[in-house]
């Protein structure tokens, strides 16, 4: 019983870190109707920015406040360089442009700064905190009580004024326009705000794996999180960061052994498949229906 809690205990640890990569999704689909393939890329990107900013002599903690002014700025960057030149295309077009925004990164950072991985040291002990008979990361620990400060800001932050602009233009852009609101401002906030959350991800998981080409692989459970708890739902990221971390952690705890390993990334897709072909919009995504 001890080894099932401890399972479920880091795995939904795990989860919520996820949710650090799956919230720069919804962020930026909540509030520009954009799905943005490259958010695992960006995670590496700030990741390698924390490791450089640390290199130059700064404290890890105030790498990380720059690396979030720069994120920003990077998010901002690429909505003016890049999806602003895409405005009126279809949108399985934009979504390719992220996608090879990915690619890009993914290939420009290693090949740059070397493929061997970084380490961020946040100061954190190395020692577990016990209880009972139950070990639970403190890395994975501050963590998930980071990702569920992030959640709660997101949520606050969609009650706005500002939120409430970006919300609009993700519904319709045209109307948007017609009543004042700065379509390319919006879109280019959220790229920003999703750098911020890329960051927060990048410093944890750069601390728990380095900071290497890898950190982009959590582009794959942070499309899990959103399909299954929805793409345009902040609830949805923490309810679904919470299944795809347990389900993660316990059915491999238990199966691995048996098949030798790599089960987390079959429950991973199993989940993804469950979810489009049972609940396509997600756990508590809007379900948009079109009259014809």
């Amino acid at each position: 019983m001890s080894y099932f809690i401890e399972l479920l205990v880091n795995g939904a640890l795990t989860g919520a870190m996820y949710g650090l990569a799956a919230l720069g999704f919804v962020l930026i689909y909540k509030s520009s109707g954009v799905v943005n393939l490259a958010q695992g890329a960006m995670i590496m990107l700030a990741g390698y920015v924390i490791w450089m900013l640390v290199m130059v002599g700064l404290s890890v903690w105030l790498a990380i406040a720059l690396g979030l002014v720069l994120m920003f700025l990077f998010g901002l960057l690429a909505e003016r360089l890049l999806l602003r030149k895409m405005v009126g295309q279809p949108i399985i077009m934009i979504v390719m442009l992220t996608l090879g925004l990915e690619i890009f990164l993914r290939g420009v950072g290693p090949g740059f700064l070397g493929a061997s991985p970084k380490q961020i040291d946040l100061g954190v002990p190395l020692a577990p905190v016990i209880i009972g008979d139950v070990f639970i990361n403190r890395v994975y620990l501050i963590g998930g009580i980071v990702a569920l400060v992030l959640i709660a800001a997101s949520l606050l932050f969609f009650r706005t004024r500002l939120g409430t602009k970006l919300r609009a233009v993700s519904d319709d852009h045209v109307s948007s326009w017609s009543v004042g609101i700065s379509v390319e401002r919006a879109i280019g906030i959220s790229w920003g705000l999703a750098g911020l959350s890329a960051i927060a991800a990048g410093a944890i998981w750069g601390s728990v794996q380095g900071v290497d080409w890898t950190l982009s692989e959590l582009l794959f459970p942070a499309i899990a999180v959103v399909i299954l708890g929805g793409l345009d739902s902040v609830v949805g990221v923490l309810v679904g960061s919470l299944i795809v971390g347990v389900l993660g952690s316990v059915i491999p705890g238990y199966l691995d052994e048996l098949a030798g390993g790599g089960t987390r990334d079959v429950v991973t897709s199993l989940i993804i498949l469950v979810t489009i072909m049972i609940r396509p919009y997600g756990i508590f995504g809007r379900e948009d229906i079109e009259r014809v």
